[in-house]
């Protein structure tokens, strides 16, 4: 049994694609949201949502990296999938939106999210949490994902004022780099980018980047890097994707200290699953098998954490036997203490390693200009 209360931090949840593209209030329970849903369009294109406040208050989820997400037009999943984009203007728009949502969610629910930009918001913030009787806001950590909405280095200063601190150059394939279903390498406009978040201190997460592309940014970028929702493609054969973590890149990752967010979905979890083979063949140990992969790489328990992508494009349906809510990642601690981890291990994996990534990210209260990082260390390509 164990000791103490850990915190989980989740390094994945699009929050904010959610609100504005099927009106879902994150202060309600995931009960609730499921009942108001039922016999709408959500249940049918994203699955009964898995999130809601009282959830993660059950499940002490302290803190979720918030994404600003939206897809290329040309990946649109039809006419319900309201959320993408045409131009770089017009992703602007979307994600600035979004941007606009987490401001309200603060701002109609403060007792229950808060934004999260600074060290020293971050150290209140987890010092209420480690209350066990208390029950403080969830902090929001803005996390870009895709990042066609920044139309040059020059407009990251206006998303690092608004609150948006870590990016993930890709998605689909960007001007960028090339992302999922889309290979390619970082393009001089990539490196530009990268060299400009540096400048700012941005934390890069090297999810749906292609190995190509996020080798790159391992050998240049000098800031914080993460994989916030990446498993590991070595325990997924068969599966012919670069939407997952070759091992060249998880040792990269490690060597840079690097925390890798495990997601907890059923189709990336046991290659060939479907909807219809039942959730009862997916289990939590397949999720305890890739985070074990990367602490065996890594030979200690500090680079493996969770990335659940809850409500990104699956819901309860596709998710392992044990979960109904997010509350339910809890369920881990004692599958891995099981396996031979110790407490300190299991904290660290529910939580301790993002919290650390975010103690390094995240600045102090002092305006970006006062405190430039090292510029991105590279050739740019002709």
């Amino acid at each position: 049994m164990l000791k103490h209360i850990m915190l989980i931090v989740d390094a994945h949840q699009d929050l904010a694609w959610n609100i504005l593209t099927f009106d879902r209030d994150y202060s309600l329970s995931a009960a609730e949201t499921r009942q108001r849903e039922r016999g709408g369009e959500a249940p049918i294109h994203n699955g009964d949502t898995l999130l809601g406040w009282p959830d993660y208050q059950r499940g002490r989820v302290a803190i979720i990296f918030a994404t600003l997400f939206a897809a290329p037009l040309r990946r649109q999943l039809g006419p319900w999938d309201v959320q993408c984009y045409s131009s770089n203007a017009d992703a602007v728009t979307r994600y600035q939106a979004q941007m606009d949502a987490y401001h309200r969610l603060v701002d109609d629910h403060a007792d229950k999210f808060r934004l999260l930009r600074t060290q020293h918001a971050l150290h209140d913030h987890l010092a209420e949490w480690e209350v066990q009787t208390a029950s403080p806001p969830v902090g929001l950590v803005i996390l870009m994902e895709g990042a066609e909405a920044v139309g040059s280095p020059s407009e990251l200063v206006e998303w690092w004022e608004r609150g948006v601190r870590i990016i993930g150059p890709a998605w689909a394939g960007t001007r960028f780099c090339g992302g999922t279903g889309e290979p390619g390498s970082l393009t001089k406009e990539g490196y530009l980018l990268l060299e400009g978040m540096a400048d700012l201190g941005f934390g890069l997460d090297v999810s749906h980047m292609d190995e190509k592309a996020a080798l790159q940014a391992l050998e240049v970028y000098p800031g914080p890097i993460i994989a916030s929702h990446s498993n590991a493609a070595a325990l997924l054969e068969g599966l012919d994707s670069n939407r997952f973590l070759p091992d060249r890149v998880i040792h990269g990752l490690i060597e840079r200290g690097a925390v890798i967010g495990i997601v907890p979905y059923n189709r990336f979890l046991l290659p060939g699953w479907t909807e219809r083979d039942g959730r009862h063949l997916v289990t939590l140990d397949h999720v305890v098998a890739q985070l074990d992969y990367i602490c065996q790489i890594a030979g200690d328990a500090r680079h493996a954490g969770l990335g659940s992508d809850f409500d990104g494009g699956f819901g309860l349906q596709r998710t392992p036997a044990e979960i109904d809510t997010i509350a339910d990642l809890r369920k881990l601690a004692p599958l891995l203490i099981k396996k031979g981890y110790t407490e300190e291990d299991v904290s660290a994996i529910l939580g301790r390693n993002w919290i650390g990534f975010l103690d390094h990210c995240l600045p102090n209260a002092h305006p970006p200009g006062l405190q430039p990082s090292p510029h991105v260390r590279h050739q740019l390509p002709e």
